[in-house]
């Protein structure tokens, strides 16, 4: 518990967020958002509204001589009908670069959807709070990562001294769009995606926009990440198409071909990686949808399965090996023209050695030991002297 006079209170503002691109007032506090607001309304799937709002990459950063700090938050959590319940989200805690502390909410609100039927009933519950104590008390530069898995309205900030916004480092500003693979499915905590890592490593500010089943070539993504400031920029492309049976293979190019030219019209020369899908076995050669496998629910296990039928990719329905080639042909053609243009193959991530160590848990996902060595391996081939994202 804290007593008032001890303590000092700073309102929560832009100023202290880095990684959302917009912040909505609530009854409660603030909720941070990864698509701006315009974006939302293009788009009224459950899905990419749950993933836009968990604030994958989203830290609050100041400097203060405190030692202890405490953060009142209102999370969403999501369960799924007959699934093993998923873990708490973690609030991770950076004290001068180096990770310092981790916590998870009480309380909150859960969100329990039902997969089979696509139906979903939220049951309220109360604001938490979240606490860090015995930090050093010199002048210190914190960062606190919010859970990449749970919605989070941030309610109230007190410290035992006064802080003040961190000062502008100069680092680069690392703008990333994926998949679930990129928001952080199954990574330990928010700064051990493998995202967060590679930024870390490459000592850079990242926004990251890998939404959960949303990384689906769509033009309002293309037109935020045009409009957002950013110094570096990717794009991961491939899973969710299958995923979802989006898209045929006589739209995926000239889809692909738009989303670029929509980011260079507002990021002409900045260095733009495009990242071809990560092994996964059940949808090299077998297209989607991807469909959960209740079979093993009883042993708390849930896994995906691939509906589709290598033979259809004669109508050109679409798997991990089509778009892999596709991708590298189109970036090779596109790049003759923008030098600044690179391409990574997402095996070089994540590939068949790797599968043979850190298998898929569910078959779509990597373990959190793997999120780690993808974030090493990006930034080894990314932000090293010979890499496109090179300083």
């Amino acid at each position: 518990m804290h007593t008032e006079r001890h303590w000092t209170t700073t309102p929560i503002t832009e100023a202290l967020l880095r990684g959302a691109l917009d912040l909505e007032r609530t009854e409660h506090g603030l909720r941070p958002h990864r698509l701006p607001a315009w974006a939302r309304a293009q788009c009224a799937d459950g899905q990419l509204a749950m993933a836009e709002a968990q604030p994958a990459g989203v830290r609050l950063v100041f400097r203060t001589r405190a030692t202890t700090i405490e953060l009142d938050a209102l999370r969403t959590r999501t369960a799924y009908v007959g699934a093993p319940p998923r873990p708490d989200g973690v609030y991770d805690l950076v004290v001068d670069g180096r990770l310092a502390g981790q916590a998870a909410a009480t309380g909150g609100n859960v969100l329990t959807v039902d997969m089979t039927t696509g139906s979903a009933e939220t049951r309220p519950g109360p604001v938490g709070t979240v606490r860090f104590s015995g930090l050093p008390e010199a002048a210190k530069d914190i960062e606190i990562w919010l859970p990449y898995n749970e919605t989070t309205e941030l309610v109230a900030l007190r410290t035992d001294a006064p802080i003040s916004p961190a000062p502008d480092r100069g680092r680069k500003v690392w703008l990333h769009h994926g998949s679930s693979i990129s928001h952080g499915s199954n990574g330990a905590s928010p700064t051990s995606t493998w995202p967060a890592r590679a930024a870390s490593l490459g000592g850079v500010e990242l926004i990251n926009l890998g939404l959960g089943g949303s990384a689906l070539l769509d033009p309002f993504t293309a037109r935020t990440m045009r409009d957002t400031p950013a110094d570096l920029i990717s794009v991961k492309i491939g899973i969710n198409l299958v995923n979802a049976d989006l898209m045929r293979l006589r739209a995926f190019a000239p889809a692909v071909h738009g989303f670029l030219d929509t980011i260079r019209e507002g990021h002409p020369d900045t260095p733009l990686l495009v990242v071809s899908p990560i092994l996964c076995p059940i949808h090299e050669d077998t297209p989607g949808p991807s469909a959960p496998d209740f079979s093993d629910l009883g042993e708390g296990t849930l896994r995906f399965v691939a509906m589709g039928d290598p033979a259809e990719r004669a109508a050109g329905k679409l798997t991990l090996t089509v778009i892999r080639d596709e991708l590298s042909r189109l970036v090779e053609r596109r790049a003759a023209d923008d030098p600044h243009l690179h391409h990574l193959d997402g095996r070089d991530l994540y590939g068949q050695e790797d599968c043979a160590e850190h298998p898929l848990p569910d078959q779509l996902h990597p373990d959190a030991a793997t999120h780690l060595r993808m974030g090493e391996r990006f930034a080894g081939l990314v932000f090293t002297a010979d890499g496109p994202f090179a300083a």
